[in-house]
């Protein structure tokens, strides 16, 4: 049995939708139904990301478009048509790409791992923050593979459950900018209690993720390695304050930053939490439970995957 979304009616064969990931019955199946955010996108002429490259360009039929656009790149069997509903994914093949830059191609090059000019493109820091191509990189880059590992696992499961619910673009825009504002936060504590800081990994973004969930879809079950069943609000709290406790006893030694940037994680939440609380009520809740580990669960590129 599972419950409507909308009415709450127990329904033996739910409909899943495709766009929000939301369960239905019969009687609110249908995206109009159920107030479906994907309908705000379906019949948009313009592609999830603007691929023109000259609007002034005319083309021989009169109408106005750029190269990207002659040339179909976001139609659905362009280049940018594959990106649709799959950011997520491939946020996280760029994090990949740039572990593979960090420690083999970089240091191939003379360029040792920690060395100037490495923090220079990987780490936002306090030495060079108006580095602003650093607000970017330092989101893909991380310290390690355990640092990636963890960081991977969670955007794997959580980011495309939060693609549905706003669209690729808006996804895009909340990855970024709240792994920005956490860099950008992070470094500027450290410069206002003169301590130094090197900052990289996408531990804020996915923080924004969680938050969101927390908020469109606070009962969420995520079972953790088949075995400890928690709910993702349940999961945010721990891990959020976690990183409270561990910025209150900083306090208390000599540095108020400890060796794990867990300011930025709270800075990610709170941007999460205040977007996911602003949308919660124009999204569909996504499915009802999810397994970390492999088997059933997190689907993968190219479609919504499948939920139990």
């Amino acid at each position: 049995m599972a419950e409507c979304d909308v009415c709450g009616k127990q329904v033996n064969m739910p409909y899943n939708c495709g766009s929000c990931g939301g369960t239905y019955c019969s009687d609110h199946r249908l995206p109009e139904s159920h107030s479906c955010p994907g309908l705000e996108r379906w019949n948009d002429p313009e592609p999830v990301f603007d691929s023109g490259f000259d609007d002034s360009v005319t083309d021989a039929g009169g109408s106005t478009g750029g190269l990207g656009d002659r040339l179909d790149v976001g139609g659905p069997g362009g280049l940018l048509g594959y990106v649709r509903g799959n950011v997520a994914y491939l946020f996280l093949a760029v994090s990949v790409v740039f572990f593979g830059l960090q420690f083999i191609v970089v240091p191939a090059l003379g360029f040792g791992i920690e060395s100037r000019a490495w923090r220079s493109l990987f780490t936002l820091s306090t030495a060079n923050p108006q580095y602003v191509w650093t607000w970017i990189t330092s989101i893909f880059a991380h310290g390690g593979p355990s640092h990636l590992l963890f960081n991977a696992i969670a955007l794997y499961f959580f980011g495309p459950i939060v693609e549905r619910q706003v669209g690729s673009r808006k996804f895009a825009a909340l990855f970024l900018v709240s792994g920005i504002a956490a860099g950008l936060g992070q470094v500027g504590l450290a410069l206002a209690t003169g301590e130094t800081a090197n900052v990289l990994g996408a531990s804020g973004a996915i923080m924004a993720i969680m938050g969101v969930l927390s908020m469109t879809a606070p009962d969420l079950k995520v079972l953790l390695f088949f075995v400890i069943p928690t709910s993702v609000r349940t999961l945010t709290i721990i891990v959020a304050g976690g990183s409270l406790l561990l910025v209150a006893a900083n306090t208390t030694g000599s540095s108020i930053l400890g060796g794990v940037a867990h300011f930025a994680h709270l800075i990610g939440l709170f941007v999460g939490l205040w977007y996911g609380n602003r949308i919660k009520g124009r999204v569909g809740r996504g499915p009802q439970q999810l397994n970390l580990g492999p088997g059933r669960g997190g689907g993968g590129p190219g479609g919504p995957g499948r939920f139990p």
